[in-house]
């Protein structure tokens, strides 16, 4: 699937973190960052997820919720937020449904091996639940100051 901006945002509810759930469409009224990232616990994807946890004070300022999400367990994400101290919703999205429904579970190549996996992405949605930016191929670095520029 392709999604444009000024699309309404796909809606979805996926289990959370210490056995909660969320349902993108509960947040109406407040902008959203969904990041989507391929595994709990790996080098880029901490960093990815410390700097998210050291600016939530800067997104709360601008009246944004960060919701981030991979294919792992709850479980994994419960252990991958005790030991990082996340401070932010992390969604497993194990049947991929809404990876899917977002665009980024694709062909990947790695030394010459093609896989699926997660594209490392980013959408920021607004207050009305429409898409108002999108970051595909996310470079770790600098992404965060991006976002916070976006809003």
């Amino acid at each position: 699937m392709t999604l444009s901006i000024n699309d309404l945002a796909p809606n979805f509810t996926l289990p959370t973190d210490n056995r909660g759930t969320t349902t993108l469409s509960d947040w109406i009224g407040k902008n959203v960052i969904v990041y989507f990232y391929p595994k709990d616990a790996t080098s880029g994807c901490t960093k990815e997820a410390c700097s998210f946890r050291d600016n939530k004070p800067k997104f709360d300022k601008l009246n944004t919720i960060i919701i981030g999400i991979s294919k792992d367990s709850v479980k994994s994400h419960d252990k991958f937020k005790e030991k990082e101290k996340l401070n932010f919703i992390l969604a497993s999205d194990e049947s991929g449904e809404v990876c899917e429904k977002y665009g980024t579970w694709v062909e990947k190549s790695m030394y010459g091996r093609k896989y699926f996996g997660i594209e490392r992405s980013t959408f920021l949605i607004n207050e009305d639940g429409k898409i108002a930016k999108i970051w595909r191929k996310v470079s770790v670095s600098d992404h965060i100051e991006d976002i916070l520029k976006s809003l």
